[in-house]
């Protein structure tokens, strides 16, 4: 007899069905359908974890080990899987070296405890027995997907450098994981940047010295330092090395916000001493300084600081010629053994500054005119007149809001993606299409000599002389409109204006006539809106069609020449897709 599966029965039944022309394209689908090839799913996690000796009493201080499931499917959307994996963990690497646990407690911890999790950190369950930890689960969205906590300590009797690892590997619905292998490695250097004293009120122009120092409280010497300076936009040093790589990114704002030093320093840094620059940095606050950051990082020189060097989206230049950034002679010793850090979290500090200094937003607004039933466009914003940059890089929040209030006989048809409709009074409102009032948030930092442009497209529906609306820059929060750090507040507020008394007859012609922007015009450098897809600019010139058709959303979609698809046009299209359905199921079922 021969056997069969279920799934193969199901398959053959199928068939049946199709020949006898009873399965009708999506009538029916498998339990289990082909999978279409593409990259394997795999892991993530730290290529190299160092621990703490084990102690002479008490229990081993334990580190995570955060291991991912990564998903690979770049489609967010329909991208998950569904079906069950399994996860194994071979510890047999690490045993006499280290001890592993699933769990998410911190800090000294004894090796007693269970080493199994339901679910902490991630969707899966997981088990250790013996030298073998296995984790269930159900599901896996596209991208990086958290295991359970994983929580190693340096095992009983392990001396300082034993070395060992971890592997990785994993299954789901038959399909093989790319396996991952993570090293666990005994003491090491333990990096410790000092907190710098630094002057955190400051004045444009102002220098101070920068003595950065740091220690090494581990158990082994480190080969090799690299030293990281991140500083915004508003401060600098006063010099460039030849053994640093300097990087600048605009974290998605479109200038530049920060620039990264990466300064690399031979040498061998001895445990328990204290270093220092041989000469201190000078830092300083620029004409456009006003809040600003700077990140100060020591890390040993290997691998595993190499990729954190790379910002993306950064420009890389070089250092400078002649200089070269030193550290004070440490004593001559033996090669010290490479390792990762103890304790990562103490390797960095940071200073916020902020400068006695102001920014001027001015807003500008439009005129335009245009007969009842046109469309006519309008650009609206502010101006950055400086001298300070502006940036909330830390919350990521807006710098400032535009609050644009609609002129009497306009009702707006698009809007930037930035903006959202309210009542008059300000308040939440469902039909974002012609609302009285709308307010646009910023980015989270406007550049000095720049600022925000936003292009609105408004329905004359009644030709009203000189109708205004207000344009207004101003604070985040409407219960508290001020904004910090622009003293200047008169010109805060324009107006778009709408068939001025002065532009001449609106109605003398069929498609109006238009006039140029006001005031300051529109800058889009640094922090532009999107850009229009309406011919002509400012100020466009009143149509008898329709250039743009509200999208629901604040987009603009290209107009057709009609404004919905005739009935014989929807015909067609019907017919069409009949055909290509017809033909698709067709496809699917021949053998």
């Amino acid at each position: 007899m021969r056997s069969t599966t279920p799934r193969a029965a199901l398959r053959r039944a199928a068939a049946a069905l199709a020949a006898a022309g009873l399965l009708a394209a999506g009538s029916l689908a498998l339990s289990a359908p082909a999978r279409a090839a593409g990259p394997a799913p795999g892991f993530g996690g730290p290529a190299e974890t160092a621990l703490y000796p084990y102690p002479a009493s008490g229990g081993p201080q334990r580190a995570s080990v955060a291991i991912t499931v990564d998903n690979p499917s770049p489609d967010a959307e329909r991208g998950r899987f569904e079906g069950e994996y399994t996860v194994t963990f071979d510890f047999g690497g690490i045993a006499g070296v280290a001890d592993a646990v699933f769990g998410a407690k911190s800090g000294t911890e004894s090796g007693s405890e269970s080493g199994t999790a339901a679910g902490t950190g991630g969707g899966a369950d997981c088990e250790i027995t013996g030298t073998t930890g296995v984790c269930h689960g159900t599901g896996l969205a596209p991208g990086t997907n958290p295991l359970p906590g994983l929580r190693v300590g340096a095992a009983a009797g392990s001396r300082d450098g034993d070395s060992g690892t971890i592997r990785v590997t994993g299954t789901a619905d038959g399909a093989a994981f790319t396996p991952f292998t993570t090293r666990i490695v005994i003491g090491g250097p333990d990096l410790v940047m000092e907190r710098a004293p630094l002057d955190q009120e400051l004045e444009p122009g102002r220098t101070q010295p920068f003595p950065l120092a740091f220690a090494n409280h581990g158990t082994r010497a480190a080969d090799g330092v690299v030293l990281t300076l991140t500083y915004t936009r508003g401060i600098e040093f006063t010099e460039r090395y030849e053994n640093c790589v300097y990087r600048e990114d605009d974290a998605g704002q479109g200038f530049p916000v920060r620039t990264t030093a990466r300064c690399s320093v031979g040498g061998s840094y001895e445990a328990g001493a204290v270093y220092e620059l041989a000469e201190p940095l000078l830092l300083r606050a620029t004409r456009r300084a006003y809040r600003d950051t700077l990140v100060y990082r020591i890390d040993e020189a290997g691998p595993g600081t190499r990729g954190a060097v790379r910002v993306p989206g950064a420009r890389s230049g070089q250092g400078g010629t002649g200089n070269v950034l030193t550290l004070k002679a440490a004593p001559a010793a033996p090669a010290a053994v490479r390792s990762g850090d103890l304790e990562p979290g103490d390797n960095q500090q940071e200073a916020d500054f902020s400068t006695a200094n102001s920014a001027d937003f001015a807003a500008y607004g439009d005129t335009a005119s245009g007969l009842p039933g046109s469309t006519v466009g309008a650009d609206i914003g502010f101006r950055n007149e400086g001298p300070a940059w502006i940036g909330n890089l830390r919350s990521g929040e807006p710098v400032a809001t535009v609050d644009f209030t609609v002129p009497e006989g306009a009702s707006v048809s698009a809007w930037p993606a930035t903006c959202r409709g309210v009542t008059a009074d300000g308040r939440y409102r469902e039909q974002q299409a012609g609302a009285p009032r709308y307010v646009c948030d910023t980015s989270m930092a406007v550049r000095e000599d720049a600022g925000r442009a936003l292009h609105f497209d408004l329905k004359i529906v009644q030709a009203v002389t000189g109708a205004s609306g207000a344009v207004e820059v101003r604070g985040t929060g409407a219960r508290d409109p001020l904004l910090p750090f622009d003293p200047d507040r008169s010109n805060n507020t324009a107006a778009l204006v709408l068939n001025a008394d002065d532009a001449g007859d609106p109605g003398a012609t069929a498609g109006g006539s238009a006039s140029g922007s006001s005031g300051s015009g529109g800058p889009t450098d640094g922090t532009s809106a999107p850009a229009s897809s309406t011919p002509g600019g400012s100020g466009s010139t009143g149509t008898t069609g329709s250039p743009v058709r509200d999208s629901g959303t604040g987009g603009r979609l290209a107009a057709t020449g009609t404004d919905a698809a005739t009935p014989a046009g929807a015909a067609v299209a019907a017919l069409l897709a009949g055909g290509v359905l017809r033909l698709a199921a067709r496809r699917r079922l021949r053998p």
